[in-house]
């Protein structure tokens, strides 16, 4: 005898047969008993499908008449456009990319990629600007946004494309980041990792580590997303007793030794947490050049877990990122804009695990 169905996947057959036209538009679905008959499952389990469905804009439920189906099927795949600047800086771009492309096999809809991916801030900058005119020309059904950051101006130019998008009437979805700081909020829907958790995980585990006075840093014209990741370290280093105040956060070029010297190292107590892994990477060879030593003086940890991170002369612990499920949820966020472009925002904080290494280890 199989298994009794749950709420999710009742949900994701029902959901599917509506998608795929089994169930048309103004069709009558099954009652909930008949329904829970069917499935083995109580009444209220099938309650629960019917309002979800609802919620999302594919069925309605009228009291004493049924659960009317209010989708409408349509053979013309929906056409996406694809603004993240950042893939040609960091991999979780390049990643979540991959995997918006890999989705779009799916059918339901495809990707227009135009390239805005290069290395250069300068070039990213001219290249999303152009992009994203084309995407408004070419009348897509939606685009997916992920906000510049190091570039001159970025906080204006982030704000201009939203609302060149907005003013085209195309639904939008930005990811890793909002294009207000807090406690500002965006009229968008938001898919990123809890930025304040990552913050506070990575600065646990350096006192766990035996870590008493901790800094961060962090390169000048950062994501806002950095702020959020200092308020969680800040938060568990005050938790556990210890000082952090602005003199422990630093914001820099990690290549510049004299302001990396700055630094109070006291040694076999002392953690960095950098904004990301590149941070880390170069910080690491100032620090050599100073003549301090990692996993001796220090222990330094970063973000995103890039594929370089274990191959550096220590091997670097970092907080990996669920690149593939902040695609996945994106792509939901934007198919449920289609149906009603007008609903409230919605930012959803994926948590994300902490990748341990030599980095964090004092010998």
């Amino acid at each position: 005898m199989g298994l009794k169905p749950t709420f999710k996947d009742i949900y994701v057959i029902l959901k599917d047969q509506i998608v795929k036209a089994s169930f048309s538009s103004g069709s009558m679905l099954p009652t909930e008993q008949v329904l829970a008959k069917r499935y083995g499952v109580s009444r209220p389990t099938v309650a629960k499908v019917y309002n979800q469905l609802q919620a999302e804009g594919f069925v309605k439920k009228t009291k004493g008449l049924g659960t009317v189906v209010t989708h409408q099927y349509s053979n013309r795949p929906y056409t996406f456009g694809l603004l993240l600047p950042g893939s040609g800086e960091s991999e979780i771009f390049a990643i979540i990319n991959d995997q918006l492309l890999r989705q779009s096999e799916s059918g339901l809809f495809n990707c227009i990629w135009e390239g805005a991916t290069a290395s250069s801030a300068d070039i990213r900058k001219t290249l999303i600007e152009t992009c994203c005119e084309n995407y408004i020309q070419k009348k897509v059904d939606g685009i997916f946004f992920s906000p510049l950051e190091r570039v001159p101006n970025a906080y204006d130019l982030n704000l201009k494309i939203c609302k060149a998008i907005k003013d085209a009437n195309i639904p939008l979805v930005l990811i890793d980041r909002d294009v207000v700081t807090a406690p500002e909020r965006s009229e968008f829907d938001v898919v990123s990792i809890d930025n304040f958790n990552a913050g506070c995980i990575a600065a646990q585990h350096l006192i766990d580590r035996g870590c008493e006075r901790l800094h961060f840093f962090y390169r000048p014209g950062s994501a806002s997303s950095v702020d959020l990741r200092i308020s969680g370290v800040r938060d568990t280093v005050l938790k556990h007793g210890y000082s952090f105040t602005e003199k422990n956060v630093f914001c820099g070029n990690p290549e510049e030794v004299h302001y990396v010297k700055q630094m109070e190292v006291i040694p076999g107590k002392t953690g960095i947490i950098c904004a990301n892994d590149s941070t880390a990477a170069v910080l690491m060879s100032s620090l050599d050049d100073l003549g301090i030593e990692i996993s001796k003086d220090i222990l330094i940890c970063g973000f995103d877990d890039m594929k370089y991170s274990k191959h550096l002369k220590h091997s670097l612990t970092s907080f990996r990122q669920p690149c593939e499920e902040i695609a996945n949820i994106s792509i939901e966020l934007l198919m449920r804009r289609l149906k009603d472009n007008n609903r409230i925002p919605i930012t959803i904080n994926l948590n994300g695990d902490i990748v341990i290494r030599d980095s964090s280890r004092f010998l």
